[in-house]
């Protein structure tokens, strides 16, 4: 018995999911080419895009070469579990806050024992959002691990509102991060 399978291309060409492979200015394709140069590696942590941006990674032929992993953790307790984020800052910031982001980017980073570290975290809706932190708000860390002994490691955190429906804010946010990661590798 054989099944057959029908593929449809999908109508929006950024989607993440989208059939059609990433062109050569994306993103994903110019940060991957930034850290096979500089032989650097990544390793991922994400809540809210829940595995986006580790498959934007993965759809560049070759990215083996330096993308480690994508962890997803969604509940506060996979987070303390599977990224060493701390109780006490979930309890006093939150899962959606910039300490909690960067927690997140530093554990997957030292957890791969990776050059770099990216997270996402935040409110993708429709409900959920306060006054205080609306549906559409958005955490993306980044850590690097410098060479031992030169003290230019790092971990930092980005905050933003992004607008648009469930996906939209899971799909801007994936590519905001890769954006924001590759600022980073740049500097």
């Amino acid at each position: 018995m054989w099944l057959a399978t029908e593929r449809t291309a999908m109508p929006n060409a950024d989607s993440p999911t989208d059939a059609t492979p990433p062109g050569d200015d994306a993103v994903e394709r110019r940060l991957g080419r930034r850290l096979r140069e500089r032989g650097e590696t990544l390793a991922v942590a994400e809540s809210l895009t829940g595995g986006l941006v580790g498959s934007l990674l993965t759809d560049v032929p070759g990215s083996s070469d330096y993308f480690d992993r994508s962890v997803v953790a969604y509940s506060n307790d996979a987070k303390l579990d599977a990224l060493g984020v701390s109780r006490e800052s979930l309890d006093a910031s939150g899962a959606v806050s910039a300490p909690v982001a960067r927690e997140m980017a530093r554990g997957v980073r030292d957890d791969a024992e990776a050059t770099w570290g990216v997270s996402t975290t935040g409110i993708a809706g429709p409900d959920g959002g306060t006054e205080g932190k609306p549906v559409g708000l958005v955490f993306v860390g980044v850590a690097y691990a410098a060479p031992w002994g030169t003290e230019d490691s790092f971990v930092r955190a980005e905050r933003r509102v992004v607008d648009g429906d469930r996906w939209a804010v899971k799909a801007e946010s994936a590519r905001w991060a890769l954006r924001l990661l590759a600022e980073a590798v740049d500097d």
